[in-house]
Order: structure tokens, then sequence, then C-alpha cells
């Protein structure tokens, strides 16, 4: 699957809710009230990244978790990474 273009990444940025380009990577920080909210969110979207065969870079600090996505092997963000993201925020 080959990188989108920036400006394409741009575009699709506009239909996610406060996810951002950083590094040429999609983040996106997720707060929640307990620790455990944190964990089962992650548990979540790792099921989701092992069904999608693509898988974030996920940072837990208490009860905030940071999630990373870029698609390595096409050098740069791909529809896996904002179909991802897409699903992560229904999980939220």
């Amino acid at each position: 699957m080959p990188a989108i273009s920036t400006q394409e990444a741009q575009a699709r940025l506009g239909k996610l809710k406060e996810w951002h380009i950083e590094g040429g990577q999609l983040v996106k920080v997720f707060k929640f009230r307990h620790f455990r909210d944190s964990l089962a969110f992650v548990n979540k979207v790792g099921e989701l990244a092992e069904e999608a065969g693509h898988h974030p870079d996920i940072d837990i600090r208490y009860s905030t978790v940071r999630l990373t996505l870029t698609t390595h092997d096409a050098g740069g963000l791909t529809d896996k990474d904002f179909d991802l993201a897409a699903k992560a925020d229904r999980q939220a």
C-alpha cells in the first residue's frame, strides 16, 4: 500500500477529531479518568490492530494514552493509519 500525499493526509485529518500529524505520523492523546480505563481502551485498540494487521505505537501514562500511527513499510501515512485512527476514536 503506497503512502498518501501530504495534501491528502491533511484533508483526511479534518475528518478525525483531535488527531494531528507530528513528524509524518498520525498522533492523538486520549485522556481517561482512571488507569483501568486506559488499559481497557488499549486492549480494545490492540484487538482492532490485530484484526487489521496494523499496529500503533502505544504509550500509557496512568490515565493518558498516546497512539502513534504510521505505515513503516510504505514510508508514511496510508489508508490503514486513518482507518485505525477512526476505529480507535469509536472505542474511546
